[in-house]
């Protein structure tokens, strides 16, 4: 499992952990989120995360 952060904000997507609040689920990786997937914290789009 991998960690991404956001470029813009510094918010991390832990693999791991998910999003459960937003409906992703523990265990999901980062290329499986869906294309819309945009930052809970800022709002940018999942092109401006980088791998950690």
């Amino acid at each position: 499992m991998a960690k991404y952060v956001c470029g813009a904000c510094g918010f991390e997507y832990d693999e791991q952990v998910g999003i459960p609040e937003r409906g992703i689920a523990p265990g999901t990786k980062f290329e499986d989120l869906p294309e819309d997937f945009d930052c809970p914290m800022c709002g940018v789009g999942k092109e401006l995360f980088e791998k950690a």
